[in-house]
């Protein structure tokens, strides 16, 4: 037998070994068996045609509602007696924050007495004049001037009750701050014993009602055309990393805040348990369709291994693949396979891991 011929036989035996070996291991996963344990807790998800969604990512703040925001302004000056609240409270509309001793309110209570006093008068000076008239010692005219200073003293002391009610004034020159709405204190600048101008233009209490606050997400200009209204979004914050709050875009302001250099895009959201506080950070996500449409799984189905990707393509139970595919994006927990996958094949969605080192090992 000459050299020739022991190298070609040489090399069919080697190619017979490989062969035996690579049908031994397909052999080996092909008759992997889930356990009946392993089965209970096994999941699959049906690989589905969907339109493509994209991502966004923005930084931005939570504010109040400014349709459900108060400013409290003094409306006197004076001496601050008495503050009720602090920072971070809750009121109810009507509740007292804050009493001001004041010299206008002694102004008004001078005027109180003085707009009785004119009406009792007016009064007497009627009924003295009706008297006359009776007697036929003075005119109807002289009658009638009298109702008409009746009616006029009246409308004066009606004029300084309203002006007690506004105000809020009590006895001893008092007037009380009160809560025009219900809300948490969000800003005050008032304490005990300040002293208040009469021209003061500042206000001493911020009242919101936070149980829907706005996400306003700070919008890059290249990303502008991107964001419209309706689009889905997800806001999570520091304070509560592992939670989203989900709401819609609502309101789009067309114009670049110079300070920023972003536009603002509004998301409106119901504040269960008032966990959003204004002026938290938060990151804010919004996720819109494309025009196209790929294969999409339960992100929970990838397994990266190696620098590739690969699924595990379940039949049955004795029936387990591992198969590579190619991922083309992932969006809050969807993945979309732009190839190696087709429509209605299951993939395992937990316990992958462990089955996949079984298949794989």
């Amino acid at each position: 037998m000459n050299y020739k011929t022991l190298i070609g036989i040489g090399l069919v035996v080697l190619a017979m070994t490989s062969c035996k070996q690579e049908e031994e291991k397909q052999e080996t996963a092909t008759t992997f068996v889930l356990s009946d344990k392993m089965l209970k807790t096994t999941t699959t998800a049906v690989a589905t045609k969907e339109a493509v969604r994209n991502e966004l990512s923005f930084y931005g703040k939570i504010t109040t509602d400014d349709n459900n925001a108060i400013d409290v302004y003094p409306l006197v000056g004076g001496n601050v007696v008495k503050v009720n609240v602090e920072l971070g409270d809750y009121v109810k509309k009507g509740q007292v924050l804050a009493v001001i001793k004041s010299t206008d309110i002694a102004d008004f209570e001078k005027q109180m007495v003085d707009a009785k006093s004119d009406l009792l008068v007016a009064k007497n000076n009627l009924k003295v004049s009706q008297e006359l008239f009776e007697g036929k010692l003075n005119s109807e005219r002289e009658v009638l001037q009298a109702k008409g200073e009746v009616d006029k003293a009246a409308s004066q002391l009606n004029k300084i009750q309203q002006t007690y009610k506004i105000y809020n004034i009590k006895s001893g020159s008092l007037y009380e701050v009160t809560a025009p709405i219900s809300g948490f204190i969000i800003q005050k600048s008032i304490n005990q014993n300040m002293l208040l101008r009469n021209d003061r233009s500042e206000n001493i209490f911020d009242i919101a009602e936070i149980s829907e606050v706005w996400a306003m997400a700070n919008v890059n200009e290249s990303d502008i055309e991107k964001v419209k209204l309706g689009e889905d979004a997800a806001i999570t914050t520091l304070s509560y990393p592992d939670k989203v709050f989900n709401g819609k875009v609502d309101k789009i302001f067309n114009v670049i805040d110079p300070n920023t250099k972003a536009m603002n895009a509004r998301i409106k959201l119901q504040n269960k348990d008032f966990l959003l506080k204004p002026d938290m950070n938060a990151t804010i996500k919004l996720s819109f369709e494309e025009d196209k449409s790929m294969i999409a799984v339960p992100s929970t189905a990838i397994i990266f291994d190696k620098s590739k990707n690969y699924v595990l393509i379940y039949k049955d139970r004795n029936n387990i693949k591992t198969r590579q595919v190619e991922v083309y994006r992932q969006v809050s927990g969807t993945t979309y396979i732009s190839s190696g996958l087709q429509e209605n094949e299951k993939v395992i969605t937990t316990n992958q891991l462990f089955i996949y080192d079984a298949l794989n090992e």
